[in-house]
């Protein structure tokens, strides 16, 4: 375990990607488990982003689902073509076909379109399968999610059911707007992913932005922290520090000290509703700049 542990964090940090100890061991017992990874926590932590990394690692095929309201099998799993299934009876019609042989003649492969959660079982390598934001999601969807999260089959009534040719890896996220079931907890790995701490944060800088100056980088890091402390609608997440800290750089600031003014005309990088622009005020970023280094 402590070699793949090794091996792990050093291609996470390869992709740019700063990762704790106990989110690399969780990644680990993914692997070697063979289970799905549920990981939770606010927008804008890292979480997608974890996705994308491991099919770079891997060198796999990236398939997401974005899960919303709503979302059903016809569109998370697969559909039947039904123009050419129409097509395709006219044409019998014209012959001599039983009723056995036509429905036979439409239902099988030929007219099946595949949809995100059957591509991943399907494919020849192993893909890494993100299914974001699953709290989005009704709780009969995340129920039909259970046979492939268990057993990494699906049935589907007019073939019956279709084992997975590959172990996708799969990763569940949530934002935690609503509660999910024990069930699909108990077959997952769990992570939560909070907001770094300034360390992290500065590591998160530096690895995404080579070129930034230290005394900036540490100060975007530490004025982050401090915005964090207030309470806003939106926190700012990790994205939207790179974005801060890239367009700083773009404008060729050195240090946030110097005047309020590079903070005010740079916010919309930062704050993404009218309540928080409001809360952000002149005083504000002033008594944040007095405890930067």
């Amino acid at each position: 375990m402590t070699n793949q542990f090794e091996h792990l964090s050093q291609q996470l940090e390869q992709q740019h990607y700063i990762a704790d100890a106990d989110l690399v061991t969780t990644l680990s017992l993914m692997k070697s488990l063979e289970r799905p990874l549920l990981i939770e926590g606010d927008a804008g932590v890292g979480k997608t982003e974890i996705a994308k990394v491991l099919a770079k690692i891997n060198g796999c095929p990236l398939i997401r689902l974005q899960c919303y309201e709503g979302l059903d099998a016809s569109t998370a799993v697969y559909e039947w073509n039904y123009s050419h299934q129409l097509l395709s009876i006219k044409m019998m019609e014209e012959g001599d076909t039983s009723y056995e042989q036509k429905d036979a003649g439409i239902f099988n492969e030929s007219f099946l379109l595949e949809r995100p959660l059957l591509q991943a079982i399907r494919q020849q390598t192993a893909p890494v399968l993100l299914i974001d934001e699953i709290d989005r999601a009704d709780e009969a969807f995340e129920a039909f999610l259970l046979e492939l999260l268990s057993d990494f089959q699906i049935t589907i009534p007019e073939l019956g059911t279709i084992k997975a040719t590959t172990i996708p890896r799969v990763v569940l996220t949530s934002n935690g707007t609503r509660e999910l079931s024990d069930a699909l907890r108990r077959r997952c790995l769990y992570h939560y992913m909070g907001y770094p701490n300034l360390e992290k944060e500065l590591r998160i800088i530096h690895a995404r932005l080579p070129g930034i100056q230290e005394k900036l980088a540490l100060q975007v890091a530490e004025f982050l922290q401090k915005l964090r402390d207030y309470e806003l609608r939106k926190q700012p997440g990790i994205a939207e520090t790179l974005d801060w800290a890239s367009a700083l750089m773009g404008q060729g600031v050195e240090s946030l000290t110097d005047d309020d003014f590079i903070v005010n005309s740079t916010r919309s990088c930062l704050l993404k509703t009218q309540d928080d622009v409001a809360r952000l005020d002149k005083d504000t970023v002033n008594e944040i700049l007095t405890t930067l280094s």
